[in-house]
Formats: C-alpha cells, sequence, structure tokens
C-alpha cells in the first residue's frame, strides 16, 4: 500500500482515482473475508473439495493488487514490499500452508484499504476548496441573464452574484456594495465590505446585496485555482525526512530478501534441521519485514499538515519549507505592508496659532483634497473622520517636491515642509523641538500656514498592523532567538517601528541587495532565518532567506510565485502558527518513525524462534502502519 501511496503522490496528491481505489480494495477485501469464511466452515466439515479452492480464491482476490504491482516491480528489478508480500504467499502455498497464505492475502487487502482511507480523509480539506468555486455562473447578456458554465466565460464579461450565493469568478464590481465572506481565500471568517472597484474571488460568498461583477481572469487563473494547484504541488514534493526513507526502503529490502534466504537455507543445508519450519520463518520474516508504516509515516504528516494550513489561510510549497519553518532561529521583517499597514495615516495634529486643531486640520484638508498624494489622502480622510465637512480650495497650484497651495475662505494655505515655509522667510523656530520629537517617534511631519505665519503641524505615520506586536510576542514564546527590521525607510522611523511593534533589532535605509546581504549573514550565524515580506519589492530577499514567507497573498501574483509559505492575509501571527504546525510535523514525523522501527524490530526478533506466525506478522504490520497514518493525520486538526 504505501507504494501505492508513492505512486499516487507522483501523479498527484488528488488524483481523481484515489475515492475508486479505496472502494476497489474494499470490495476486495470483502469478498476475500467472505471466501476466507466459507472456506473455514467448510474445513470444519471435512469438505476438501469447498475450502481448499476458497482459501485460494481468498489468496487471489485478497492479493491481487499486490501480486500485479509485484510484477510490475520485478521487471523494473525493483525488489519492494510487495515483492515481499507475494513471496511469501506464494511461499506459503508451497509448503502447504493455505490457511497462512489466505489469511495473509486478506489482512494485507484489509491493510490498503484502511491506508486508503486515511489518505483519502487528508484530501478532503482540498477537496473542499475544489468544491467552493460554483461550476455555473450567471452572466448578464443585452438580452437578459443567462447561466454559463464557468469554462466557457471570459474576461470582461459581467457576472450576477445575487445574495446568499458563491462569487464563480475572480473579478472587479463595478456596481452594487455587499459583505463577502472571504474566509476560503483568507482563513478569516469576518466579512469584508465591499463596493464598486473592489476586487472578489472566486469561492467566496455573498453575503447580502446584488452585484455586478466584471470578470478579470479565466477560471483556471483564479486565485482559488491557484491555491489548488499551489497545495497539490506542495503535497507532491517530498521532504529530505521523506526521500531519506524512501531511500532506506529501496536498500532494506533487498537486505531482508538476502536475510530470508539466509534463514531459509543455511539451517537446513548446513544443520540437517527440517525444511518446513525454516522456510516458514523465512516467509514470516519476509512478511514482518515490510516496512510500509515507515514509508506511509512521513507524506501521511506533510499531506495532513498542508492540507490544515490551506484550510487556515497559509499556502506551503512544500514539505521541505514545513521541515525547515519549524527549525527557524531568526524571522526578519519587512516594514512596509507587513509590519505596517503601508498607508500613511494622520498621528497628531498640534495647533501652533489661535486656530483650534479642527480649524488647522480642515484648512488642510481643502488644499489636499485637490492632490492625489497618499499624505494628502490621510489628511482628508482625517479630517472626514473628526467631522469636518472638507470643501476643495480655489486657486490650487501644486509646489513639486514642496508642497501645494491654495485659497481656503479667501485665505491663501501652504501645506508643506520647513523648507517651502523657510523660503517664504516664515520664522520656524518655534517649532524646531515639536518637530525633531515627532521625527524621532518615526513621523513624518508637514507645515500647515499663510506666507506669514505657522498654523500648525500635522503629523503622518505608517500605522502598525494590529496583529504585528502580537505575532513579535509569540514568536519569541515559540523559541525564535531574534526579530528584526529590514526597511529602506531611515534609521528614526525604522527605530520607532521597532519599538512599537517589540522587534529586537534594525536595520534602515537598505536597497534590496543590501537585504539580502543581511539575510546571508544572519543565515551564516544563526543558521535558519525567515524573511516575511509583501511578495513584490522583497523578491530578492524572500529567495534567500531559508523560508521566504509573503504577507497578503490575496490576489497577488507575484506573492504566490516567489515566496515558499504566503499568507492569504495580513495577520502575521499566522507567521507563528505555521512555525507552530513545522515544529508538530517533525516531532510527529519522528514519532511515526520511532514507532515503525519499534515494532519492525520487535516482530523481526520475534521471528527466529519462531513464536510469530504469517498471520500474526500481517497483524503487527497492519497495526503498526494504522497507528502512524492516525498519528499523522492529527496534524489536520492542528489549530491555527
Amino acid at each position: 500500500m504505501a507504494q501505492q501511496i508513492k505512486e499516487c503522490r507522483v501523479e498527484g496528491i488528488t488524483c481523481p482515482d484515489c475515492a475508486a481505489r479505496f472502494e476497489d480494495e474494499l470490495l476486495r477485501a470483502l469478498f476475500s473475508a467472505g471466501f476466507l469464511l466459507l472456506a473455514f466452515l467448510a474445513k470444519t466439515k471435512g469438505l476438501t473439495f469447498i475450502y481448499i479452492p476458497c482459501f485460494i480464491f481468498a489468496m487471489i482476490v485478497g492479493g491481487f493488487g499486490n501480486f500485479k504491482k509485484a510484477y510490475h516491480s520485478i521487471k523494473r528489478l525493483d525488489f519492494n514490499m510487495n515483492v515481499l508480500m507475494s513471496v511469501a504467499v506464494i511461499g506459503a502455498v508451497a509448503i502447504g500452508e493455505l490457511e497462512e497464505g489466505a489469511v495473509v492475502s486478506l489482512l494485507y487487502s484489509i491493510s490498503e484499504m484502511l491506508e486508503s482511507w486515511t489518505m483519502e480523509s487528508a484530501r478532503r480539506s482540498l477537496q473542499k476548496l475544489i468544491d467552493m468555486a460554483p461550476k455555473i455562473a450567471r452572466v448578464k447578456k443585452p438580452w437578459g441573464e443567462v447561466e454559463v458554465p464557468v469554462d466557457e466565460i471570459n474576461t470582461g464579461d459581467i457576472i450576477v452574484v445575487r445574495p446568499g450565493e458563491k462569487v464563480a469568478m475572480d473579478g472587479v464590481i463595478i456596481k452594487g456594495e455587499s459583505a463577502i465572506n472571504e474566509s476560503t481565500i483568507t482563513g478569516e471568517s469576518i466579512p469584508v465590505e465591499k463596493g464598486p472597484g473592489d476586487e472578489v474571488y472566486a469561492g467566496t460568498i455573498n453575503i447580502h446585496g446584488s452585484l455586478e461583477v466584471k470578470v478579470t481572469k479565466l477560471v483556471q487563473d483564479t486565485t482559488l485555482a491557484k491555491i489548488i494547484h499551489l497545495v497539490e504541488e506542495a503535497q507532491a514534493k517530498r521532504a529530505p525526512v521523506q526521500a531519506f526513507v524512501d531511500r532506506f526502503a529501496a536498500v532494506y529490502t533487498p537486505i531482508v530478501l538476502g536475510l530470508a534466504g539466509i534463514i531459509t537455507l543455511f539451517p537446513p543445508l548446513l544443520f540437517g534441521f527440517e525444511w518446513q519450519p525454516w522456510i516458514y520463518r523465512g516467509l514470516t520474516l519476509l512478511v514482518v519485514s515490510c516496512p510500509c508504516a515507515l514509508v506511509i509515516s512521513t507524506p501521511i504528516s506533510i499531506v495532513s499538515a498542508i492540507s490544515n494550513a490551506a484550510r487556515h489561510g497559509v499556502l506551503i510549497k512544500g514539505g521541505v519549507y514545513l521541515e525547515e519553518v519549524g527549525e527557524l532561529k531568526v524571522v526578519a521583517f519587512d516594514k512596509t505592508g507587513t509590519l505596517t499597514r503601508g498607508e500613511p495615516v494622520v498621528t497628531d495634529v498640534i495647533p501652533v496659532g489661535a486656530d483650534s486643531e479642527k480649524e488647522v486640520l480642515y484648512k488642510a484638508a481643502s488644499v489636499e483634497k485637490m492632490s492625489e498624494h497618499p499624505v494628502a489622502r490621510a489628511v482628508v480622510e482625517a479630517a472626514q473622520n473628526h467631522g469636518i465637512n472638507v470643501t476643495s480650495a480655489e486657486s490650487f497650484t501644486a509646489l513639486a517636491g514642496k508642497g501645494a497651495m491654495g485659497s481656503v475662505k479667501g485665505e491663501v494655505i501652504l501645506i508643506g515642509s520647513v523648507k517651502l515655509f523657510e523660503e517664504k522667510g516664515v520664522d520656524t523656530s518655534g517649532i524646531i523641538q515639536d518637530l525633531k520629537r515627532l521625527q524621532e517617534e518615526g513621523k513624518t511631519t508637514i507645515l500647515v500656514g499663510t506666507e506669514t505665519d505657522i498654523l500648525g503641524i500635522i503629523a503622518v505615520a505608517d500605522e502598525i498592523r494590529d496583529s504585528s506586536k502580537k505575532a513579535v510576542t509569540l514568536l519569541k514564546s515559540e523559541g525564535i532567538e531574534k526579530t528584526i527590521i529590514l526597511t529602506g525607510d531611515n534609521k528614526a522611523t525604522a527605530r520607532a517601528i521597532s519599538r512599537r511593534s517589540g522587534v529586537d533589532d534594525y536595520f534602515a535605509e537598505l536597497l534590496p541587495q543590501d537585504k539580502v546581504n543581511v539575510l546571508e549573514k544572519l543565515i551564516k550565524e544563526y543558521g535558519k532565518v525567515a524573511m516575511v515580506g509583501d511578495g513584490i519589492n522583497d523578491a530578492p530577499a524572500l529567495a534567500a532567506a531559508t523560508v521566504g514567507i509573503a504577507m497578503g497573498g490575496t490576489g497577488t501574483d507575484v506573492a504566490l510565485e516567489t515566496a515558499d509559505i504566503v499568507l492569504m492575509n495580513d495577520d502575521l501571527t499566522k507567521v507563528v502558527f505555521t512555525i507552530r504546525l513545522g515544529k508538530n510535523t517533525k516531532r510527529i514525523i519522528r514519532q511515526n518513525i520511532a514507532l515503525s522501527l519499534f515494532f519492525k524490530i520487535a516482530a523481526v526478533l520475534a521471528t527466529f524462534p519462531g513464536w510469530l506466525t504469517l498471520w500474526l506478522a500481517i497483524v503487527a504490520d497492519m497495526g503498526a502502519t494504522l497507528l502512524v497514518t492516525l498519528n499523522g493525520m492529527r496534524l489536520l486538526k492542528n489549530r491555527a
């Protein structure tokens, strides 16, 4: 069965034949059990002409899948566990142990069936993602609304999404407002309010209000489709420990075959012992030595963990990254768009003259309303949040590199830097201390005034995410030795953000290549270092780190392609969840390997004195396999 899992992983973890395989294996197990029961009943009555054929049928039906795989393996000179089992069953028939051969075949078919069921359980979480995207969408046509299969919809088409329905395609809202449940993409269950101009994603749910959405991506290119594809690829990639287990099994199997041959031949040939008991022990050794549990121990854990992460809005692109993230010593953060929201907000309004705080904000916003600069938008938004009715200034003029000016209620108002006012001959000596204090706090300052006086100071800063401080605290509790900010911003801002977020250290005024150099030094000093960035301008740093983690992957193709791990929302605590999941995965894999080897060694040792029968050997192997499989599936329940 472990070989089947291996083959399935090569084909792709969501192989459509998996459910059919489980049904086939269940039927084989049932038929084999039926023939075996009939054989035992006939044997009690002494009906030789019935029980002998029934034992043989039980062997053929129960072991058919195994015999088929063994045949193909022998042609490739690949002496794997299927070959071991087939030799054991054929050998049992050769020495007249039909009952033993039939029981071994039945138990092996049950083992295959149970493993298929448990692997299928691990895949169901991904299948739920696949099922979340509607197969049909309501497309708006000149003559009315028409239901069309999603694979026939083109970019530019307008789809209609009614209240309670799922969005069928990625697109932009052109009409209507509603709250959208994006938990399928971001892992967050709180709906997001959206309106015209906002993006929506396939598989998300429209809570209320009818929407018209202009399609921007074909069905195979939607964010949900990319998530599914990435998870499939991730589950097919082998982690280092898994590659080791596969290599071990490839060497181990021929050794077992050789050892079974020695046990079978040497005692009768060298010491004159009877042949049958030693042939039986050799066959038992073949059965008990099958490394099914060992081979299945790692893939089931990796598949379960990656499926669980995807369900919580975290894309892990392979088992190798799952292992690496569990060994991290340092986490480095980009500042803008990662620790901070990437959008400036007004933090302070300080009146200097006779005007009140609201009056300063009103005059500044009236001038800035005509500007598209991010800081200007922050000032206007702050005024609106204070309930100020902002009117556009007259005679607006942008002063390149300095600020702007305009007429507000007949008064010429200037907005800009200290340099602008100094050029106008305005005395700024009285506000130097306030400016210095605000700049030390990492804030950008703009002055509001006339051509003769300063009316006030407005401070703007990039706001820290709500999750930043909590995430940094949790990282330290998870054993992260050091947290660092890598930013192209100035030292004062970096220092302020570092202090407010609880990050240990910072490197400021860095170009992209400088971030790479810092990461290389950190890796030499600490070993395993993660870089958390926005996935666009941090691509070199994400690639240079041991593990690159991209923030805000929703709809960001570059983030999905560049990083090793993608957080599908802006919650930094998901980094902590991912590290915890990586540690738990490594621990469970070690447990599984230890359990597999323990059961195997104990069973092998019991073979030599003849304590272990063929059917007890397969029970032991099946029990160990089922135990490690269920243990690995615990990772499906790892909580965020």
